[in-house]
């Protein structure tokens, strides 16, 4: 006997995809593609060169003796490789639903938003955990603990000294200065209390969050401060809600982070590859119908894979 069809295909749903990845963009509740950027590739896995630090601080002799050849040099990369794997969520929307909320709201819509979220807040907590990570960034020339002698909970804390020698260790590990801060909500608002940074920007035309944040980032000398806003509920199932971020207040991350994701030669902390023949975008929205369950299914899903390039590109600061 053969296998018998009763349902429909999954139909991409690109309408649904594009209007809920517009409205997370205009949220801003997750920072972790915009410091790790997405790199669209058509192979699931694969092996790419990384430019190594090595290379781009190497000495070159220039010298050249007259009517002699110049001398000729180039520069190195290290093989690494990646490995995309698939991530979804499906949510269900029965027929009664849709006919009991169709004078309140989009069911279709609020129920694609939700599994939507859910995708890419694990996302979200698979690239805080890589990047605020004390395996990753041990030692001297990778993290600093302030914790214990000048907490960013103490207004007090000398705060600006922490951040520019953590960017000096940056700078001698690579070469180059870090561009970005990464941080908790929690960490912004201990910024704007803390009593030395308070006195350097009490002079700010227009206090708003948005001018701090701008005054903070030239205080620290970078382009980019990546607030983490994204919290969890880190109760157990059918327990009370308990809060939580998923952009941890205990550290905070001096990194540089590449403008352009589909640019290896771009040095960066990391990047998100994106296998776009499965996975055209970050989070790919489909639809079938489940007609045992009189339901519709919304499926959100991706393939990728998260990865720290070069660890010597960042900083890790423990402040609390």
């Amino acid at each position: 006997m053969g296998i018998e069809y009763s349902g429909q295909r999954a139909t991409p749903r690109m309408d649904l995809g594009t209007a809920l990845l517009e409205y997370v963009e205009q949220e801003k509740e997750f920072i972790g593609t915009s410091v790790m950027p997405i790199f669209r590739t058509q192979k699931q896995k694969s092996v790419y060169p990384a430019i190594t630090r090595e290379s781009l601080t190497r000495n070159a002799d220039t010298k050249r003796a007259m009517r002699g050849n110049y001398n000729r040099d180039g520069f190195s990369a290290k093989d690494k490789s990646y490995n995309c794997q698939e991530h979804g969520l499906e949510g269900i929307l029965d027929d009664s639903e849709r006919e009991m909320y169709a004078s309140d709201f989009d069911a279709e819509l609020i129920t694609t938003k939700i599994t939507m979220r859910r995708v890419l807040q694990a996302q979200e907590k698979r690239i805080a955990s890589a990047l605020f990570n004390t395996s990753t960034f041990t030692g001297s020339a990778l993290y600093t603990d302030v914790s214990g002698s000048a907490p960013w909970d103490a207004v007090g804390s000398k705060v600006i000294s922490q951040i520019r020698t953590a960017k000096s260790k940056v700078r001698s590990n690579c070469g180059m200065k870090p561009n970005a801060l990464i941080m908790s909500s929690t960490n912004i608002e201990r910024l704007k209390a803390n009593t030395e940074i308070v006195d350097l920007i009490k002079y700010t035309s227009r206090p708003t969050d948005a001018e701090v944040r701008t005054a903070l980032a030239d205080l620290f000398g970078v382009k980019h401060i990546f607030e983490g806003k994204a919290i969890q509920n880190t109760a157990k199932e059918g327990k009370t809600f308990v809060s939580g971020d998923i952009w941890s207040d205990d550290y905070v991350l001096l990194a540089i982070v590449a403008n352009d994701g589909q640019d290896l030669s771009q040095p960066g902390i990391g990047r998100t590859f994106l296998w776009e023949a499965d996975s055209p975008d970050n989070a790919v929205v489909e639809q079938y119908r489940a007609e045992d369950v009189r339901s519709d299914v919304y499926r959100v899903r991706q393939h990728v894979d998260e990865q720290i390039i070069d660890s010597y590109f960042g900083h890790l600061l423990k402040v609390d």
